[in-house]
């Protein structure tokens, strides 16, 4: 059986790239909220994507490596102009907050402080809490259809958040689990299809691998031939194994990219990294950028030709190709094969056993940022004394740490966008000029 299939319009090539640069600036609040915020411009706006199929590939983006946010946006780019529309869409979600975190790296070098950069951004991510609370709502209401979808997302949130267990475990067992128990039916097209004839899609799957392989090293073979400086080739190098292997979010890579920096290669101080975790939850696009913000401190400290800040911007450079470009390899070699999915009813059901776990992971995304946003100390709850679970917990906060100025903005956000249908950039205009006016006030 196929589902019906309701009408989208295909956007022409300019309006996609447009359409993305907006994203790419307004995409706020980590995973969660860059995924709530595509889903509502793409699937709720636009409708250039249905929800089915918009769940589909974000089914797909939360079992690679690399940030998943822009992995999706280059498979959506993809699903609606090839391979042109992958590229222009990924670079979109990522340039904007590129440039933002290379400017701060660089006033940060010289200034060392971030405090007014803060007070913007307090405001920003309580807008944010309610665009992410909004997505939720409609992408449960949606994905969840039936006691054993519902059973699925609940098991994963409980999973994540009580007990701690891995993110690819979880997403296997979703899989596994939806294979022998969800009769998912299959799902028609909604865009043009541009997926690759069965008989020629391997071979275009393995040339695939390859050029883009080549692109993506293509620094490092350059730095060695040039005998290019030990850090800038540190720095590529480091990174790329991250990339091949930050599985299980943002927050697992960044806490062991930390140790590395801090602890084995000496690029910053504790404090520093500090500073840089607090501009990556502050600045448009996904959370590793702040990777480029360890690239740019670790080469401005061993400056090339004397130039700390050139050699910042290389390292910066350097940092976000390693972690950005595997992206473009995963989608374009793998989305065609992940497409053919949706025709399998048994495959189907595995992906959409996957899509009601999504559900639940990102409701636990959602509860980590929410309370982050309205707490100022947040903890971990202990509830485990034996292995593997004892370092495991829900995360908790301190009540007395409440920020009544976030739970008020952001109750007024979600009123506004909710009852008010206020649009996300007014929203976040008017939240970034609120947190100013508070700190300004204090």
């Amino acid at each position: 059986m196929t589902i019906e299939t309701n009408k989208v319009d295909k956007p022409d090539f300019s309006e996609l790239v447009s359409v993305f640069a907006r994203i790419g600036c307004l995409s706020f609040g980590g995973p969660a909220g860059q995924i709530a915020l595509m889903h509502r411009v793409v699937v709720d706006e636009r409708r250039w994507i249905r929800e089915d199929r918009y769940l589909h590939a974000l089914n797909y983006c939360m079992l690679l490596p690399g940030p998943e946010a822009q992995q999706l946006a280059t498979y959506l780019g993809w699903l609606l102009h090839g391979v042109r529309g992958g590229v222009v869409a990924g670079l979109l979600f990522v340039l904007p907050g590129f440039a933002v975190i290379v400017a701060l790296s660089a006033l940060y070098a010289f200034l060392s402080d971030t405090s007014w950069l803060e007070a913007i951004f307090m405001g920003l991510k309580s807008a944010v809490l309610a665009i992410v609370i909004q997505a939720l709502w409609r992408m449960s209401k949606k994905s969840l259809k039936g006691p054993v979808s519902l059973v699925f997302a609940l098991a994963a949130f409980l999973a994540l958040f009580v007990f701690g267990v891995a993110f690819p475990l979880v997403i296997l067992i979703a899989g596994i689990g939806g294979y022998f128990l969800v009769r998912a039916p299959t799902v028609g097209d909604d865009v043009a299809d541009i997926v690759n004839p069965r008989s020629r899609k391997g071979l275009r799957a393995l040339a695939t691998v390859l050029i883009w392989s080549l692109i993506w090293l293509l620094p490092l073979f350059l730095l060695v031939a040039m005998s290019g400086p030990q850090t800038l080739t540190e720095i590529f190098g480091f990174f790329v194994r991250i990339a091949l292997f930050s599985f299980g979010g943002a927050y697992a890579v960044l806490s062991y990219v930390a140790q590395e920096a801090v602890v084995t290669y000496h690029w910053l101080t504790p404090s520093e990294m500090l500073d840089g975790l607090a501009l990556a939850e502050t600045t448009p696009g996904p959370l590793v950028l702040v990777l480029c913000f360890v690239g740019f401190l670790a080469a401005h400290a061993s400056p090339v030709f004397a130039a700390p800040v050139i050699s910042g911007l290389i390292g910066a450079f350097l940092t976000a190709w390693a972690i950005f470009v595997p992206s473009f390899v995963f989608i374009f070699a793998g989305a065609p094969f992940i497409e053919d999915l949706r025709r399998s009813p048994k495959l189907a059901g595995a992906m959409a056993g996957i899509g009601a776990a999504i559900v639940g992971v990102i409701a636990n995304l959602s509860l980590w940022f929410g309370l982050h946003v309205l707490f100022d100390d947040v903890g971990r709850m202990e509830l485990f004394t034996l292995k593997p679970f004892v370092d495991a917990g829900p995360v908790w906060p301190d009540w007395s740490s409440l920020h009544v100025f976030s739970l008020v903005l952001s109750v007024s956000a979600t009123i506004a966008l909710l009852k008010f249908r206020l649009g996300v950039v007014p929203l976040l205009i008017v939240a970034g000029v609120a947190g100013l006016a508070f700190e300004a006030v204090l």
